[in-house]
């Protein structure tokens, strides 16, 4: 299940909710972003029992830069991360946003 998040109470949420967190940062105008979205939604749709959550940077550009700076990973958008009990285990960026490499990061953990 996704679900959109604007603060770092419901992000702290989704991350304290399961062992792995699934994040995805998104910008509502960038087509690459666009692309990288449809590959989370797909990747989302087919594993729904996935803890996942997304941010429109344009919409939470606070949150963003909280969790960019907290867990030293660079900001960039479209950019998915994968947490794993709180911290990051993977992270990738712009068309490396695939339903293929989000399933390879996420079953590589297990």
């Amino acid at each position: 299940m996704s679900k959109q998040i604007t603060t770092m109470e419901e992000f702290n949420e989704q991350l304290k909710a399961g062992e792995k967190l699934l994040l995805l940062k998104h910008s509502s105008t960038c087509p690459i972003s666009h692309a990288g979205y449809d590959e989370y939604k797909k990747f989302v749709s087919n594993h729904p029992d996935m803890n996942a959550c997304y941010l429109i940077v344009q919409d939470s550009r606070p949150l963003s830069n909280e969790i960019a700076e907290k867990f030293q990973v660079k900001h960039e958008s479209p950019q998915a991360i994968l947490f794993v009990n709180g911290e990051v285990e993977w992270h990738a960026s712009h068309w490396k946003i695939t339903n293929k490499s989000l399933e390879a990061a996420i079953f590589a953990q297990q």
